[in-house]
């Protein structure tokens, strides 16, 4: 952004949709990048700020500010609900915004709809870990979902475009009509065999690579023996398995001062032994060669999701919409501009 009077653009879902559609390998290169600015400290991530609602537990608006620098050269806000009992009223579970400000006047200068970056970021995530973490083990090609909602639509889009080598897919929900709808989703897009399973035990150990992409607010897979095979698990949903998962797992984070917060799973688990040796590596550990990952243990990939992958991708889209002309600008959005003839800094006192 240059200097001068700030504009102020909307950019609609549908724009946003447009500006992505197509582009799964460009997207996980720049989450990857975005990752790199963040392990090399180009970046400003505090913590995430949850609204709950008394009268509604299972319910939140998470605030996730945050400033990248580097080619993003962005700061500002993603502003994201959780309301599954919406999923009852037909309406889907999760919506989203994401603000962008000028980093040199502090200006925002753009609202987007953020679900689909927020799905898009979170999926492309979950791709690049599976890419980097299954680098070089036994063949990952049986993949299972837990959850079946627009989270797991994503990563299967995701993992299918990085050309993950799936040989079956499994899915496996508590709602059976939801399985139905998910397992004939996948069917429509793919000739790989696509198979529904009654239980997550069963999907599990029949599976090389289990997603948790649910709404879970506490741990419901407890038993370890589940993982015996040792398959690469991305634990999008971070609320799902129990502590002596975590503990019998390698254990890779995408920031752990974030991870190991709001009783994710790995967060229950410090609280329970009071320390975070468990925590093998970060997934910057991982690219950037200063953590190798065994083949002979389940690895558990626990992604808090940083609001500087919302905002590198939202920068993307941002410019992608700029170039397009799919930006609606809001004439005079800012309003008390004069600053009554003085260009000198105020003074204090």
């Amino acid at each position: 952004m240059s200097p001068g009077i700030p504009s102020f653009a909307v950019v609609s879902g549908r724009s946003v949709q447009r500006a992505l559609h197509g582009r799964e390998p460009a997207v996980i290169d720049l989450i990857e990048s975005a990752y790199r600015l963040h392990g090399a400290g180009s970046t400003v991530n505090p913590p995430s700020y949850f609204l709950r609602f008394p009268d509604q537990p299972n319910s939140r608006i998470i605030a996730l500010p945050a400033s990248v620098a580097g080619n993003v050269d962005t700061a500002g806000l993603k502003w994201i609900a959780s309301f599954p009992d919406n999923v009852a009223n037909g309406l889907p579970r999760a919506s989203a915004v994401l603000l962008l400000n000028d980093r040199r006047t502090g200006y925002p200068y753009a609202c987007l709809e953020s679900s689909v970056i927020s799905a898009s970021r979170t999926a492309a995530s979950a791709a690049l870990a599976a890419l980097r973490l299954g680098a070089g083990r036994a063949e990952r090609g049986r993949v299972g979902f837990i959850g079946t909602g627009l989270i797991s639509r994503y990563i299967h889009t995701y993992l299918d475009a990085a050309g993950w080598p799936f040989t079956r897919i499994g899915v496996h929900d508590l709602a059976a009509g939801r399985t139905r709808g998910f397992t004939e989703y996948l069917r429509g897009r793919t000739d790989i065999p696509v198979k529904a399973f009654g239980s997550a035990e069963e999907l599990i150990r029949e599976s090389d690579v289990v997603v948790f992409a649910t709404t879970a607010g506490k741990p419901h897979v407890s038993d370890p023996g589940w993982f015996s095979h040792h398959p690469l698990v991305l634990h999008i949903s971070l609320r799902d398995v129990s502590e002596e998962i975590v503990l019998d797992s390698v254990n890779v984070v995408d920031d752990v001062e974030h991870c190991l917060k709001a009783n994710t799973s790995v967060h229950l688990t410090e609280q329970r032994v009071g320390h975070r040796d468990f925590v093998h590596a970060t997934l910057h550990d991982v690219l950037t060669g200063g953590y190798e990952v065994p083949a002979d243990r389940t690895v558990l990939f626990s992604p808090f999701g940083l609001g500087v992958l919302d905002l590198a991708l939202g920068a993307f889209v941002y410019r992608e919409c700029l170039r397009a002309g799919e930006l609606v600008a809001i004439d005079g959005f800012f309003s008390e501009l004069e600053t009554h003839g003085s260009t000198e800094p105020a003074t204090v006192g």
